[in-house]
């Protein structure tokens, strides 16, 4: 089997972070798997590593200063935006995702970024109290927007001293997500897809309600890989702070009573179903019109369940494929089976979301796939929207195996 990294322009930006010295080792690697690397460093990325290691490296010039002498006579940031198959920056600093953000086009890279029509991968690098902060937030969100592939950086003990999130994901990690966004196939095309993702809030008064850890990466994840395959999706969301996936028709909701009206209308022309969300279990019976208010002692609050989404739509299945997940912290093959029986679903994602990389909020997963009569599959440790691609392999495959077998 070809590596999807062979015969491919792959345009690197490096810009001006500490961790420039991580896309050396990025660069080395696609070289050896075959891809023809063409370096663009930033005036403050050259202060931390010189062009020469990129050129040795990368066996192609190194691209800086747009106004140097061309070594052939083409605009270089045209050229090389068209020939590109795919254009990651990392690093990506703070200054550089708020220029890419605003459309700027005052350099080389940025100017590259702007004119090419291949997909972009920003993967950003910096002290966490600057990859916090509400400005840098507001920019990655664009992004998103823009249609920009984020890459999320991991939590460590950064450079400054600092521990928080901010450190650049290591090279297995970017190229992880570099080689999805090659390979993604249209083996989708006009399925309908529905997807639901993040928590429910079931409120106790105005201010206060019951809710849980969940933040839709996962089904995000899903739902952005199954667009970018060809299907038509539609994401029933809970509350999150994720930026829309693009070519994703979003239903957003609060409540699992709201998710399920949601999710039945959504669902009935669906081919298939990912009920990835994690809508709360149970409801107060009634909600207080005001605040509660301390000092009358703790109040008495009745519970009742709020219905099951998927046991909804699996009493009344059709033709449709139903996929769900199960978060669990014991016997997690033996819960994932019986909640495929007890639903009627195709396929059960499950995972212990108290191993380490697996939990809520994580930017990777763990997950065994769980489907009737065959063998639990297993998947390693991997980024949430790689997990996506195997996870909607499986489906797919149970799709047409069903669909082989009609009449």
């Amino acid at each position: 089997m070809a590596d999807p990294f062979s015969g491919k322009t792959i345009v690197l930006g490096v810009t001006g972070s500490i961790a420039a010295y991580k896309a050396a080792e990025l660069t080395s690697r696609l070289s050896q798997r075959g891809a023809q690397v063409h370096v663009l460093l930033t005036a403050n990325a050259a202060r931390f590593v010189g062009p020469l290691t990129f050129r040795a490296l990368s066996g192609n010039p190194v691209i800086g200063d747009m106004f140097e002498a061309p070594g052939e006579w083409q605009v270089a940031h045209v050229s090389l935006a068209d020939r590109a198959d795919l254009v990651v920056v990392a690093p990506a600093t703070a200054n550089t995702i708020a220029r890419l953000a605003a459309g700027l086009a005052d350099d080389m890279l940025t100017s590259l970024v702007l004119a090419t029509r291949a997909p972009v991968l920003v993967a950003p690098a910096m002290n966490v109290k600057m990859y916090e902060h509400p400005a840098t937030q507001a920019n990655l969100q664009r992004l998103g927007e823009l249609g920009y592939h984020l890459l999320e950086p991991e939590t460590g003990l950064l450079a400054c001293g600092y521990e928080g999130k901010g450190r650049l994901p290591e090279t297995t990690a970017i190229l992880a997500c570099m080689e999805g966004l090659l390979t993604v196939k249209a083996d989708m095309a006009g399925l309908r897809v529905v997807v639901t993702a993040g928590p429910t809030r079931e409120w106790l008064d105005p201010v206060r309600f019951i809710t849980n850890p969940a933040t839709g990466k996962m089904g995000y994840a899903l739902a952005q890989v199954a667009a970018a395959r060809g299907a038509d999706v539609t994401l029933v969301s809970g509350p999150t702070t994720l930026p829309d996936p693009p070519g994703v028709v979003m239903v957003r909701v609060e409540t699992a009573e709201q998710m399920l009206q949601a999710t039945v209308t959504a669902a009935e022309q669906a081919d298939l179903v990912i009920g990835a969300a994690a809508p709360v279990d149970w409801r107060p019976q009634t909600a207080a019109a005001h605040k509660l208010k301390k000092g009358t002692g703790a109040p008495q609050v009745r519970l009742v369940e709020n219905p099951d989404i998927l046991g909804t739509l699996g009493r009344d299945k059709g033709r449709r494929i139903l996929v769900g997940f199960a978060a669990e912290t014991e016997n997690v093959v033996g819960n994932a089976r019986e909640k495929l029986a007890a639903k009627r679903l195709d396929l059960v994602v499950a995972n212990d979301v108290t191993a380490p990389g697996a939990g809520f909020a994580a930017d990777t997963n763990q997950v065994t796939l769980v489907a009737p009569g065959v063998e639990p599959q297993p998947l390693p440790l991997l980024p949430k929207h790689e997990a996506a691609k195997r996870i909607l392999d499986c489906a797919l495959g149970i799709l047409q195996q069903r669909r082989g077998k009609e009449p």
